[in-house]
């Protein structure tokens, strides 16, 4: 359990780090990505105003059929990067979230870049 918490703490620590230098605006949104075992979340917010612009997840009914590996995170990428386009989004901040660049996350980056989405 010990392990668990210190994994848990260690990636909370890493995301307070990465929060100080991101910062979405209206033209410029945060990419946000969150990550479990069962599902995976995507979130596009504007933190001058404190609004969610688009959001996408594997518990939705159109994305349901989705399990949380990479091929399906590359495929949430490209309905994020849709999203985006249609509310004229090109460019956004990418938020990790204290998560390694690698599998999953890197999966849903490629994914929302492959619609034309610029980080």
């Amino acid at each position: 359990m010990k392990k668990i918490e210190e994994k848990l703490r260690k990636r909370l620590q890493r995301k307070r780090h990465i929060r100080k230098q991101i910062f979405g605006t209206a033209e410029r949104p945060r990419m946000t990505v969150y990550r479990s075992n069962r599902y995976v979340y995507i979130q596009v917010v504007d933190d001058a105003s404190g609004v969610t612009i688009a959001a996408v997840n594997n518990r939705q009914k159109d994305s349901a059929d989705l399990k949380t590996n990479v091929d399906n995170a590359a495929k949430l990428g490209e309905k994020i990067g849709e999203r985006l386009k249609e509310q004229s989004v090109d460019t956004v901040v990418f938020d990790r979230n204290g998560y390694k660049y690698h599998g999953i996350v890197k999966a849903i980056a490629d994914g929302a870049r492959k619609t034309g989405l610029k980080f």
